[in-house]
C-alpha cells in the first residue's frame, strides 16, 4: 500500500465524514488490500474482500463520494477485518 492509498483509508474513517474522497482512489485502495472490484451494469460496482461483498453505485457525474457511500465503504472495511 502506498502513501496515497493510506491517506484514502484515513479519509474514509475521518470524522466528520469528508466530501472530497475520490471514487478511483477508493477502487485503488480496495485492490491494494487484496480486494476484487467487479463492474456491473451501469454504475453498479461490487467489492469483494475476505468473503464479504459490497454492492454500490459509483458516483456520477461527479467523482467524489457522497456521505452514504463513505459510510457504506467504512462499514464494509470494518466487516472485512481490515485494520491499517
Amino acid at each position: 500500500m502506498n502513501k496515497k492509498q493510506r491517506k484514502t483509508y484515513d479519509d474514509i474513517f475521518a470524522e466528520p465524514i469528508r466530501r472530497n474522497i475520490i471514487w478511483n482512489d477508493v477502487v485503488n485502495l480496495i485492490k491494494a488490500i487484496g480486494g476484487k472490484v467487479t463492474q456491473g451494469n451501469g454504475s453498479r460496482v461490487r467489492f469483494d474482500l475476505n468473503n464479504i461483498s459490497l454492492n454500490i453505485h459509483s458516483p456520477h457525474p461527479q467523482k467524489e463520494l457522497k456521505r452514504y457511500q463513505v459510510k457504506a465503504i467504512r462499514e464494509f472495511l470494518i466487516n472485512t477485518g481490515v485494520d491499517l
